[in-house]
């Protein structure tokens, strides 16, 4: 017997004992320590003895990033290897079939949840972001979550937006979209151990909530990574501090262990890199995992029975010991609800804990040959009736695909969206001179097949929006060239040292990335040249850039040290006005020459 995937009574949510948050003038905050759920898994089984053990499914997602609609290029495909050197891209994602995946998977698991680890809104495409996420909370309803670990992108719009998304109530500026029909909030609890107001040093959401799945009671701690103030808005998060994931990690697993909860799950907005990008990638078998999350999973308590992790966008199912050196499993389902982690184990009724060896963890496909869930197709159906006088509006023509790739320094995306900067700075400016844009603020693709009734080569409004969904401003700056120097050496030492982060260049900036060398050695700095000027270390310069990174955001600390700040529209409408100007349905442009910094290897 399954779960019913009708959505659950309004009032469960309200008598989970939901953050509670009062307005009078300024937004006052009431916390409780935990969010304590009920049993909401069904009633206790049939009067007998129960057996020793219980078995427990846990269903996770992760990074969903509101993929309401079937994602397009490659954030929505998967990898499949078929070994020998042999691979197959498979498409998936997309809401309808993940409901339906997510109510198949859970056919003949009578103890099962529904958890996710973070940036399940932020960064989506137009049909959420939008209307402020509210579809996709709605469509989280429907699929019947449970539990869900706060990541970076759930602050996108502020801690305080993000409450309102618990707790539900119209917009305080756009108001509510439809006349009678008020947005009711998140049915699910999001947490949020480790962001804590600096005055209180109180979490500014619950950190755990203690799931009772038919007698089986399991604790999820939610964590986002500590650096997250270093990626998101400042304003947006002002008075509050991220802590140490594994100190928090540790400080509630003590806590739910003296409450006698000792089966614990934790949901870590941080994440690895496997060797390999298929999802069924045997990751202990070749070159096991990397990345931040492995220091945070080695040292995590061991009272922890699995990490369900994220950020990273990557799928894997690892192994990494805990502290006592037993095997842990670690898992994330990539992004755009295109995997699925099932997680099963069996839980011991007598030490009410996980048996740790009974764990098993497998990343399972999204289809999109499966049948779409009904009631998750109507719920679009009317958000994308809202939405699409503004979203099938034309902005631009193409004649191929303008991709994103993030796996190479520069990407033609990422210098077409520099180079409209540079245009809409130019209008304001006539000085400016060069534009820089983060990768991390390019979503996804241009693709040249139609997303919809448009016809090929059509780039549309929502598109943009799926491009650039942040709602960020162009602001126009002044920095030295010794600054701007600065800034490139930025990209491959402090934070950045081991991801680097290669900004992207307006047309007319160039240099030399050497990665034979380490750190901010890697940038060439006699190399650097501005429409083939050497840059000049006294000279002031007129630079865009987006708000975010004016603010020293992405690890780029010089460039919160501008002068002469000229704030201008938003980069999503910058981006349109210059397609627009550059291309027409007669005279539709090619992707931008990946060509601005020469890369030594």
């Amino acid at each position: 017997m399954h779960r019913s995937s009708t959505r659950r009574p309004r009032t469960t949510r309200k008598a989970a004992g939901a953050v509670a948050v009062a307005v009078a003038g300024a937004l006052a905050l009431s916390l409780p320590a935990a969010h304590a759920a009920p049993d909401r898994h069904g009633p206790p089984g049939k009067p007998g003895k129960p057996g020793p053990t219980a078995e427990l499914q846990v269903l996770a997602l992760n990074d969903f990033h509101g993929a309401l609609e079937p994602p397009s290029g490659s954030g929505g495909q998967v990898v499949h290897d078929h070994g020998h050197g042999s691979h197959e891209t498979i498409d998936a994602g997309g809401a309808e079939y993940l409901a339906t995946a997510l109510r198949e998977a859970r056919e003949g698991h009578p103890r099962s949840v529904t958890v996710a680890a973070g940036d399940m809104v932020g960064a989506t495409p137009l049909l959420s972001g939008m209307f402020h996420d509210e579809p996709t909370i709605e469509a989280l309803n429907l699929m019947e979550m449970d539990v869900v670990g706060v990541g970076n992108h759930e602050f996108d719009e502020g801690w305080r937006e993000l409450i309102r998304k618990q707790e539900g109530g119209c917009h305080p500026a756009d108001g509510c979209y439809v006349e009678d029909r008020e947005f009711e909030g998140a049915d699910f609890p999001f947490l949020a151990a480790n962001v804590v107001h600096e005055d209180t040093g109180k979490p500014v959401l619950a950190p755990y909530s203690v799931q009772n799945i038919k007698g089986v009671k399991v604790g999820f701690i939610g964590v986002t990574l500590e650096g997250t103030a270093d990626i998101v808005t400042a304003e947006g998060i002002r008075g509050l501090e991220f802590r140490d994931e594994v100190e928090t990690l540790n400080k509630y697993t003590e806590e739910l262990k003296r409450k006698g909860v000792h089966a614990v799950i934790a949901l870590v907005h941080e994440g690895g890199y496997p060797a390999s990008t298929a999802y069924n990638h045997d990751c202990d078998a070749d070159g096991g995992l990397s990345g931040p999350i492995v220091d945070i999973a080695e040292n995590t308590h061991a009272g922890v029975d699995v990490l369900i992790t994220g950020h990273t966008h990557q799928p894997y199912v690892c192994t990494i010991p805990d502290p006592a050196g037993n095997d842990r499993l670690v898992t994330s389902a990539q992004s755009n609800g295109r995997l699925v982690t099932e997680l099963n184990m069996s839980y011991d009724r007598r030490s009410k804990d996980i048996v740790r060896a009974s764990v098993e963890g497998t990343n399972r496909v999204v289809h999109r040959d499966h049948q779409r869930a009904a009631d998750m197709t109507d719920l679009l159906s009317f958000w994308n009736e809202l939405a699409a006088p503004i979203a099938n509006r034309p902005i631009g023509w193409i004649t191929e695909d303008i991709t994103q790739d993030r796996n190479i320094p520069e990407s033609p995306l990422g210098n077409l969206i520099a180079d409209a900067q540079l245009a809409h700075a130019q209008g304001l400016d006539e000085s400016a001179v060069l534009a820089l844009m983060n990768p991390g603020g390019i979503r996804t693709d241009l693709t040249y097949a139609a997303s919809g009734e448009e016809g090929d080569g059509v780039v549309t409004y929502g598109e943009g929006f799926a491009v650039q969904p942040f709602s960020n401003y162009v602001y126009l700056v002044d920095l030295s060239g010794e600054q701007l120097l600065a800034v490139l050496r930025e990209q491959v030492s402090g934070p950045n040292l081991g991801t680097m982060k290669i900004l992207q260049p307006s047309e007319g900036f160039a240099y030399t990335l050497d990665l034979t060398r380490s750190g901010a050695d890697r940038i060439v700095a006699d190399s650097v040249t501005l429409h083939g000027e050497p840059l000049e270390a006294d000279r002031v310069y007129r630079v865009a850039v987006n708000s975010f990174l004016a603010g020293g955001g992405d690890g780029f600390p010089t460039l919160a040290e501008h002068t002469n700040p000229l704030v201008g529209g938003n980069d999503l409408e910058a981006l349109a006005d210059h397609l627009s100007a550059i291309s027409s349905a007669d005279a539709p442009i090619t992707a931008p020459a990946a060509d601005r910094i020469t890369v030594l290897r």
